[in-house]
């Protein structure tokens, strides 16, 4: 049996979705659209084109998109250096591994940007494998995601648990057959997580790891 824990990183185990939302919020208004940021908030976790899309909507100018994008990512990109880890979020990923958990990381980052989460993250020597944006033609809330990361693992539904912060990734998952455990850490509330297939909801990376004897964690891959 190979059992796959599969984790979000942004809001999930390195503190970024504010700084997204900033980003975003100055991309957009570079662009000339007032987006509310409790609007754009909600949307961090989709990738930067359903992003857009979200929140301007279909009739938008499409062919400003990746100037929108290419603003935020250049926006965000000053916050490299200053990025930190959610509290607890290292020591989960290697206490999991100590226990035979392959450890895949699934996001919408790429290039600089995941270089940068994972150098904060340092945690490297524990996991398996990435899944990025660039890897499937789908983002979350699609499976593809998290279906990819699985076969990057060798994994099944049943031997994998997934680890997020937002309603796209429990959608996500929820969609692979994937039982989904959520974090507060991303500044989502707890009952919208549960909504939208959340088994499980914690503060934050410590308090699972706090309580991984009995998390979902501990039943994952087990027979009935």
């Amino acid at each position: 049996m190979v059992r796959v824990a599969l984790f979000d990183v942004d809001g999930t185990l390195v503190d970024t979705n504010y700084l997204h939302v900033t980003a975003w919020w100055e991309a957009f208004r570079q662009a000339g659209h007032t987006v509310p940021m409790t609007a754009v908030h909600r949307a961090i976790g989709l990738g930067s084109a359903d992003l857009i899309e979200h929140l301007l909507g279909a009739g938008r100018d499409s062919e400003r998109d990746e100037r929108i994008s290419s603003t935020h990512s250049a926006l965000y990109a000053t916050y490299f250096e200053r990025l930190i880890a959610v509290d607890g979020a290292a020591d989960l990923l290697r206490a999991l591994a100590a226990r035979g958990w392959k450890v895949v990381l699934v996001t919408s980052a790429s290039g600089p940007e995941l270089e940068a989460l994972r150098r904060v993250l340092d945690a490297d020597d524990v996991i398996t494998d990435t899944a990025s944006a660039d890897d499937v033609d789908e983002g979350k809330p699609a499976p593809a995601p998290v279906r990819h990361a699985m076969e990057l693992a060798g994994g099944t539904s049943g031997e994998t648990v997934y680890v997020g912060d937002s309603v796209w990734d429990m959608k996500a998952a929820t969609r692979a057959s994937v039982t989904c455990v959520a974090l507060l850490s991303g500044g989502i509330a707890r009952q919208e997580l549960v909504e939208a297939g959340a088994a499980e909801v914690y503060r934050d990376p410590a308090e699972l790891l706090a309580r991984l004897d009995s998390s979902a964690f501990s039943t994952a891959g087990r027979a009935d």
